[in-house]
């Protein structure tokens, strides 16, 4: 099944603060990215983030879950948590925050 696309909209609505962000329809799913880079997915219009330790620390409780077959665990973020904004924002901005930037493309 695939997501839809008011489903990434909103999640972008929602954090919206946290840098600056886009998306990218990949095979019917959508990669979430901010400040150019992949910090989420939305697969089965569910939202997975990449884990870190601030999104750990941030999160508290975890649940994890695959957005696509083959991957590895990712935090699943319930929906009923989507529509506090300024909590999802934060738990984007300190993930962002701890990835790598990524390698320039030649």
């Amino acid at each position: 099944m695939s997501s839809q696309r008011s489903t990434i909209d909103y999640i972008i609505e929602q954090v919206e603060a946290a840098g600056r962000l886009s998306s990218r329809l990949m095979f019917g799913e959508y990669a979430l990215y901010c400040d150019g880079k992949i910090v989420a997915y939305v697969c089965d219009d569910q939202f997975y983030i990449k884990p870190t330790d601030a999104g750990r620390a941030y999160l508290g409780e975890i649940t994890e879950g695959h957005p696509y077959p083959g991957s590895k665990p990712y935090f699943l973020i319930e929906g009923d948590r989507w529509d506090d904004s300024d909590w999802l924002t934060e738990l984007v901005r300190v993930t962002a925050a701890e990835l790598p930037v990524p390698k320039a493309k030649k």
